[in-house]
Parts: C-alpha cells; sequence; structure tokens
C-alpha cells in the first residue's frame, strides 16, 4: 500500500478498517466463558489467536446480484493445534452465523469482542487435525464508521483487509503470522465475473449463474485476500518466464486502460533483475472503479483505483512508479511477511525504495534528492508516528493508522542509509537473500538486521537500533551535511 500525496484527500480512513462490529450469532452461549483473544501483537492486541495454525481455508460467496446485500457464504478451515483446546477463537466481526461444525459436527458458539468462540464436541489434543464449518453471511454494508474489508465497486465489490479486516469478510486467524493456502468459490449472476487470487482452477454454469473457482499456489497471509466481483473484462499477457499476467478492469475500460497494463511485463522484469526471481504463480492489475484513495497489494492481483490511471495531473512516471510499488510487495510483505505489524517498515520501506529506484532509472527521478529530502522531514515523521520499527500504535477507530510516512519515505531512507553504510554490491545481495531465504514465510526486524550482518561480516546491530527504534534520526552515512528540521514543540505533544 503506497502512502503517496494526491491532490485530494488521502482517503476516508476510518471508512476503511474500522473499530469491532458485533458477529449477529444463531446460537446457544458457549458453556465455558469466552474472552477475545489474540497472539499479543503489539499494536493489535487481539489480533489472531493462538493455540492453532490454519493450513488452508476454503471460502465459497454467493453474490446477491446487489453490492448492497449480504452475500451468502461458507468458510471452512483446516488447520493443526499446538495445544490442548477446549475453545477456538476465529477473528469475525461482521455478519450472521447461522451454523459452525468442528470436524463434521455440530458445535456451540458465541461472540466475545471480535472473536467467534467455538466450543467443540470434545476437547481438541495437542497436534491434532480440525475442520471448522462456519456457515455465514458476509455484508458488504456497514453503519457509521463500521466498515471493512468488502468495498463498493460502481458494478461489484472489492476486498481490501489490510490491516485486520479479513475478519469482517470471513472468520479466520487474522493475522499475517499464520500464512495459509486458499481455495475461493465465486457464485454470480449472469454478466457478472469474479476474479480472486491464485490461479482459476474451473468454471461452472448453472441456470442464470456462474462459478468460479481459484486456488493458491504458495500461501497467503488473510490481509492479502482478494475477490473481484463486477462486470469486468479479464485481460490474459505473458510475463518473464512465461509467467501468466492476468489483468481484471471494467469491461468499458478495456481500450482505455491497455497503455498502462502493458507495462507490467516490464516491470516484473525490472523487478526480476533487482531480487530474483517472481515468487508467484501469477500476477496482475486489478483496477476497481472506487473512491478507495489508496492502492493495495493483495496477493498475484495489486488494487488499484481507477482514478489514477485516468485523472490527467498523474504524471507518467508517478503512475508507474506505483504499479511498481505493489509489485514490489509481491517480494516484500507477500511472499515474506511481517511476522507482527511493527514489522511494517519491511513491507512499505522495501516497496517505497523500489518505487523511488524505479523512477529515477526510467525517469530521471533523483533517489538521492528524495531521500535528502525524506531525512529533512525524518524527525518530525518519528516524533508523530514512531520510529520505523516501533510505530506508535493506531487511535481507536483507526486502525489503519499505522500507515504513516514513517513506514513509507522513512523506512526507505533507512534502506538508503544501509546501502551507503555497507555498499552498493553488498546491499544488492542482502536484498535477493532476504526474499530467498525467507520465501513464502514470515520474517522480522531481527531477521533482517541478522542476515545483514551475516552478509557483510560486521555487527550492524548498533546501526540498525539508531536508525530503527530512536527518536531522533542518527547522521547519514556519507552526508553529514543532511540536516533534519526542527520538531515544532506543538508536533511534541
Amino acid at each position: 500500500m503506497p502512502l503517496t500525496p494526491r491532490p485530494r484527500s488521502r482517503r476516508v480512513r476510518s471508512a476503511l478498517l474500522a473499530s469491532a462490529v458485533s458477529v449477529c450469532l444463531i446460537a446457544a452461549s458457549a458453556p465455558s466463558p469466552a474472552v477475545p483473544l489474540g497472539v499479543g501483537d503489539r499494536l493489535f492486541p487481539h489480533l489472531g489467536n493462538p493455540g492453532y495454525d490454519v493450513e488452508s481455508y476454503d471460502l465459497d460467496f454467493t453474490y446477491p446480484g446487489s453490492n448492497r446485500r449480504p452475500l451468502t457464504a461458507v468458510t471452512t478451515i483446516d488447520a493443526r493445534t499446538t495445544s490442548r483446546l477446549e475453545l477456538v477463537n476465529l477473528d469475525f466481526a461482521h455478519g450472521k452465523v447461522r451454523s459452525v461444525e468442528v470436524d463434521g459436527e455440530p458445535a456451540v458458539f458465541t461472540s466475545a469482542g471480535e472473536d467467534l468462540v467455538i466450543t467443540p464436541g470434545e476437547p481438541l489434543a495437542a497436534g491434532s487435525r480440525m475442520r471448522i464449518t462456519v456457515r455465514h453471511t458476509s455484508d458488504p454494508v456497514y453503519t457509521g464508521d463500521e466498515e471493512g474489508g468488502w468495498v463498493r465497486t460502481a458494478d461489484g465489490l472489492a476486498m481490501a483487509n489490510q490491516a485486520d479486516a479479513a475478519h469482517v469478510v470471513f472468520p479466520c486467524n487474522d493475522h499475517p503470522s499464520d500464512k495459509a493456502m486458499f481455495t475461493v468459490r465465486v457464485t454470480v449472476p449472469d454478466g457478472y465475473t469474479a476474479v480472486s487470487n491464485g490461479l482459476a482452477t474451473g468454471t461452472d454454469r448453472a441456470a442464470g449463474a456462474t462459478t468460479w473457482t481459484y486456488r493458491t499456489e504458495h500461501p497467503m497471509a488473510t490481509e492479502l485476500a482478494q475477490v473481484s466481483i463486477g462486470r469486468s473484462a479479464v485481460l490474459h499477457r505473458t510475463g518473464p518466464n512465461g509467467l501468466p499476467v492476468r489483468d481484471v478492469v471494467p469491461a468499458k475500460d478495456r481500450e482505455k486502460l491497455e497503455r498502462w497494463l502493458e507495462k507490467t511485463p516490464a516491470q516484473i522484469g525490472w523487478m526480476e533483475g533487482k531480487v530474483g526471481r517472481y515468487p508467484f504463480e501469477t500476477y496482475g492489475v486489478l483496477i476497481a472503479e472506487a473512491q478507495t484513495g489508496f492502492e493495495l497489494e493483495t496477493q498475484t492481483l495489486s488494487l488499484f483505483e481507477r482514478d489514477l490511471f485516468i485523472r490527467p495531473e498523474y504524471p507518467k512516471w508517478y503512475v508507474e512508479s506505483i504499479m511498481v510499488h505493489e509489485l514490489a510487495h509481491q517480494w516484500f510483505g507477500n511472499s515474506v511477511s511481517p511476522r507482527t505489524w511493527s514489522d511494517l517498515w519491511l513491507n512499505e520501506g522495501h516497496a517505497t525504495w523500489y518505487e523511488a529506484l524505479y523512477a529515477e532509472e526510467t525517469a530521471g527521478r533523483s533517489v538521492k534528492a528524495r531521500m535528502k529530502a525524506a531525512y529533512g522531514a525524518s524527525d518530525r515523521w518519528r516524533t508523530a508516528g514512531g520510529p520505523p520499527a516501533a510505530p506508535k500504535e493506531p487511535g481507536n477507530g483507526q486502525k489503519i493508522g499505522i500507515f504513516r510516512a514513517n513506514v513509507y519515505d522513512g523506512a526507505a531512507l533507512f534502506l538508503y542509509a544501509l546501502r551507503e553504510k555497507i555498499g552498493g554490491p553488498a546491499f544488492a545481495l542482502l536484498q535477493r537473500a532476504w526474499v530467498a531465504v525467507h520465501r513464502d514465510g514470515v520474517a522480522s526486524t531481527s531477521d533482517f538486521r541478522e542476515l545483514a550482518s551475516r552478509i557483510t561480516g560486521r555487527d550492524l546491530g548498533g546501526f540498525f537500533h539508531a536508525w530503527l527504534y530512536e527518536v531522533k534520526t542518527p547522521p547519514m552515512p556519507g552526508h553529514p551535511d543532511w540536516k533534519s528540521a526542527p520538531v515544532e514543540a506543538s508536533a511534541k505533544r
């Protein structure tokens, strides 16, 4: 997700990821105490759940033909327990749960905060497999500031789950540290097209409706799930090494948007030249006619606003660099996901770095000049949002508030400093090694520091700590003349 200036308001922040809404339940109360749990994330304490690892999700949605009515849905979760469980907590915060089964047997359920709490018929032993099936609705309509993962478009729906809104759409273990395989089936009325992450595995047509099925070939975090429903054109082309490239656009705009879409294969080739082979089974651009104020790196199918490509005030170099930002996330953030949300800078800092580098190499937009400007603002960003690897908590109803300048250009500034510190060849090796060593996994700031130290043969602990955890920006290696502007007293409060 890029944080970039726009002529209009960035976004209605509370209109995407907001405070919890209660799950409507049709069941008796669970006999044991039900409390919301979490995996201990500093920024989102109740996000995710302990006691199990999800291996796969099977999501089945039926779209009613209107984006103002709930979809009917069935979510099936296959997981392995890591401890004995008398209760199983799932994250789910919007919709009606009609029934729950555990290993094929009906289970009692209730709600606690943003959790759906399930009582199996018998406690589940540690190390056992479990299958949970939840029949529910998935509602794209919200009241007040209670919005979530569905984004209503001009002709249907798209999904934007970052940072923690997947559980507004479907029950899940909604934390990036628990990645899983996904199968998604979407049934839509005639005239609509449904697209999801991964590759299409089947299309079943019946009277008046079509069911589209997609499956990922690599594990995915819940925040990166994507489902597009609309009157769409799906355009196919070939990327480097025969990679299938699939774009999804409003059918009426396919010719108008082609001049942008045709750039994707070369952009993939450019990224591969920097960090190695593209990590997934397909890639493409999803262009939605919606006012979101952001773009989003949903896995294998990045979400973009139509306005980014249509409005004449956006320069060509700017549009292309934003396309590369979301593409870079497929390596940094998607293939290698953050262990905690405090590690967000690893996603956004690297995506911003390659966005800036692409703009320099293709349009002459100086990385050095951008980083010098970022250095000038860095102390102010740190005061407002915290250091890059220790961002301040989001405010109430502002969960997306962690996406501040300190984790975008502020984090890219650290990468520039690191390159100045260890040299270009070692930095390039680190980038390639990072996405290779941690491919399809999760990793943390300490993992990045340890890899950098191993590659360079130097203890970089102090350098990393100063740049990533201190409130004051350290001196820039090689540029002692760079200064950060004083922070006004009002900004410190």
